[in-house]
């Protein structure tokens, strides 16, 4: 171009090649989304997942093919270099990513958690969902790493910290100890799986349903929808109670306390007969058993089995419900009492009347009120001798 300057030619250049880019993503986006609608469901999980990545590895690609056109200096030119080849670096863990998020995504979606046996299903999503976060965080800094080493002053810097600062590395390793330790637990937790997705837990005294996994905590579901955060760690390190370790199978029970007079025959027929007429049973246990006497009462334990720990509480309410109102209403007699006896003041009367006298050789007249005081107890009438004597002294 003879009307500018070399400088500015080649800025021109480098300019209209970035634009050539820019517009040659934007034609292909638009062309994959007029299409994507006949694509099946990878292909457009995919196409997303990919839309900024392509823009970007566009741009650089633009960038690289304009940058030997530029007017440049080495130094210059060896600095925009390194850095592009640090954003390619950034860019190809970025693409690692998206893949491993794709795949594992897609293997999550195919497991069936929905239907009532998915023990098998709950267990290879809870490995899949750790692994997959483990495995971003490693990405994260394995790229990161590399991208930074590209430039050879702060690869300088990294090797001088790591040879002289033993010290600060120690102190910078303890100071994350809990995020690692949460990490490892959570291959751990993968691996042996004493939690998995979905399971019920009882956790520091809390019902609740696993509902999510990250890099380093566990987020339980209770029962009136708050949600209890947890560190991976503690179910390493503390006890807890896991209601569907080997399966989702649970036995339900439901006390009841009656009087002694309540017949049990119709009362476990009665209770059987509910078991077995709800959908809420699973077709396995159905059981009524007397496990308690006491003083006052009678305890019945009523079991029942339920295909997961949600049937079996609506199953329980239920059976409890119907069967206070089948005793309600046909041995109301029987239900729990206290027992006490009332006696009219005619009947104690009756009662001290008709029992023996008392002899008086039980009787010992000692002390300030003996007979040797001319006393008598209260109740007790004076013997004769005692009447004789008051006489003579009178006379």
């Amino acid at each position: 171009m003879v009307w500018a300057p070399a400088w500015l030619a080649a800025v021109l250049v480098g300019i209209a090649i970035v634009l050539a880019g820019l517009v040659l993503q934007m034609t292909i986006v638009w062309i994959a989304n007029h299409w994507s609608k006949r694509w099946g469901a990878l292909p457009q999980l995919i196409f997303v997942r990919i839309r900024g990545l392509a823009r970007w590895a566009i741009i650089f690609l633009a960038v690289a093919v304009a940058l030997p056109l530029l007017p440049l200096t080495t130094g210059v030119l060896h600095g925009m270099r390194t850095l592009l080849l640090a954003c390619f670096i950034l860019l190809v863990g970025y693409a690692v990513y998206l893949g491993v998020d794709i795949a594992i995504t897609r293997y999550i979606e195919s497991l069936r958690l929905d239907v009532a046996d998915n023990l098998l299903a709950r267990k290879a999503a809870t490995q899949m969902r750790v692994l997959r976060r483990t495995i971003n965080i490693l990405i994260f800094l394995v790229t990161t790493g590399f991208a930074l080493m590209s430039f050879s002053s702060v690869r300088q810097f990294g090797i001088s910290l790591f040879a002289s600062a033993g010290v600060a590395g120690l102190a910078v390793g303890l100071a994350a100890r809990p995020l690692l330790s949460n990490l490892i637990a959570g291959v751990q937790i993968a691996l042996a799986q004493p939690i998995k997705l979905d399971d019920v837990v009882v956790v520091d005294g809390e019902w609740g349903r696993i509902e999510e996994f990250t890099s380093t905590y566990v987020v339980v579901r209770i029962w009136d929808l708050r949600r209890l955060i947890v560190p991976l760690s503690y179910f390493l390190e503390q006890p807890f109670r896991n209601w569907t370790y080997t399966s989702s199978q649970i036995l339900g029970q439901v006390h009841l306390y009656a009087d002694y007079t309540l017949p049990i025959a119709p009362v476990r027929e009665k209770c059987l007969e509910l078991i077995r007429s709800s959908p809420l049973w699973d077709g396995q246990v159905a059981v009524l058993q007397v496990v308690g006497a006491e003083p006052g009462v009678i305890q019945l334990r009523a079991l029942m089995s339920s295909s997961d720990s949600s049937r079996s509480w609506d199953l329980r309410c239920a059976v409890r419900e119907q069967l206070i109102e089948f005793i309600q209403q046909n041995y109301p007699h029987a239900l729990p009492r206290t027992r006490a006896e009332i006696t009219t003041a005619e009947e104690r009367a009756e009662a001290r009347r008709e029992a023996p006298p008392r002899p008086m050789e039980a009787v010992t007249a000692t002390g300030r009120h003996g007979y040797g005081h001319g006393a008598s107890l209260p109740g007790i009438s004076n013997p004769p001798s005692a009447d004789r004597s008051r006489q003579a002294d009178r006379s």
